[in-house]
């Protein structure tokens, strides 16, 4: 039988104290938690060694039994295995005064109730931690106790949603329940949801409002890029202790159309800055910048102003606008300006456009 070695499942040093090896226990399980990676064989495999190797490190007692095996994990397997009838926590064993599977001494017995998979740990901890040998192969759906386990009863280490894993490690909590197969997880605080409405502008620059839960007057901070349906969190501020999620509704502006992170606007212009060309001045979220419009621009083309639009919530670089241009032609010319305008047309040589 092979050797665990549950400091290099975990990838932490013997010398690793409990915050170390829990921080390190919390990573690899979210990494390899079969829902995180389904259909995963190996994944799988790797999770019930980190959570096998989590049972033995994370309790001092067994750490300490553990600890103590050493060099003397062959004389333990030949002696546990049976060879020779030897008792190895007998008089005489390797492991004489360790109590199966609960520390030094004691007469106290424990329990692990497991999900129905024998393979939930290995020959190697059902032999060091409870003086057997490797167990029978089990049919499914068989239920069965691994004695001297010592981890706390009714917390299975495979079967578990990601959830509940999580739950285990500390992320979110509440109050526990009980599943059919006897295992206790903790419900988590039912979430609540808020509603705030605000401007673009407000929505480039980020804002704040407040929000009322239940007679309970909260601030929440919305970040600058946020749109419609943007969820900002307050973590335990629902009614009973959950989180209370603030859904932000973003009103329409009437200068800008909004695409993602670009922004769209018209510029209308007249007719000599159409002809002529010139520059002018475009308002912006952030301000306003001066665009030259070359001569002879026709309605209808666009002008891309580079980093003008709205700011991203990811890092990222913030979005652009798009100014499109409208020529507005000038009405109730006087006969004089008629009479003008024709001798100018007849000088412009355009050919006919349909």
């Amino acid at each position: 039988m092979e050797y665990k070695d549950y400091y290099a499942v975990l990838g932490v040093p013997r010398t690793a104290t409990q915050t170390e090896i829990k921080k390190a226990y919390r990573k690899l399980a979210r990494e390899h938690h079969p829902d995180a990676k389904p259909g995963d064989a190996a994944a799988e495999r790797r999770f019930k060694d980190v959570n096998e190797a989590n049972a033995v490190l994370s309790d001092p007692a067994k750490r300490k039994q553990y600890d103590a095996l050493g060099a003397n994990w062959e004389a333990f397997s030949r002696a546990g295995a049976g060879a020779g009838g030897t008792d190895p926590f007998g008089p005489g064993g390797p492991f004489a005064g360790f109590a199966r599977g609960g520390g030094r001494g004691g007469n106290v017995r424990y329990e692990f109730h497991t999900t129905g998979d024998a393979g939930e740990f290995s020959d190697f901890f059902r032999m060091f931690f409870s003086g057997e040998g490797p167990a029978p192969a089990a049919s499914s759906g068989t239920s069965g106790s691994v004695r001297g386990a010592g981890a706390r009863g009714g917390q299975p280490l495979g079967g578990q949603s990601l959830d509940d894993v999580l739950a285990g490690m500390g992320f979110g909590g509440g109050v526990p329940r009980a599943h059919g197969n006897g295992t206790r997880t903790r419900d988590r605080p039912a979430a609540a949801e808020a509603h705030a409405e605000i401007t673009l502008e407000e929505a480039f620059h980020g804002t704040t409002r407040v929000v009322d839960v239940e007679g309970r007057r909260l601030e929440v901070r919305i970040p600058a890029g946020a749109d419609t349906g943007t969820r900002v969190r307050l973590t335990g501020k629902a009614p009973g202790g959950g989180d209370l999620f603030v859904v932000v509704k973003v009103r329409t502006d009437p200068r800008f159309k909004r695409r993602g992170t670009d922004l769209e606007r018209e510029l209308p212009i007249t007719l000599a800055e159409a002809l002529l060309g010139a520059e002018v001045h475009v308002q912006t979220l952030k301000g306003r910048v001066l665009l030259t419009i070359p001569r002879g621009t026709q309605t209808g083309r666009t002008f891309r102003l580079k980093g003008q639009g709205m700011p991203r919530m990811a890092a990222g670089d913030p979005g652009d606008l798009y100014v499109k241009v409208r020529v507005v032609l000038p009405t109730n010319l006087s006969d004089e300006a008629l009479e003008a305008a024709r001798r100018f047309l007849d000088l412009v040589d355009q050919p006919n456009p349909r």
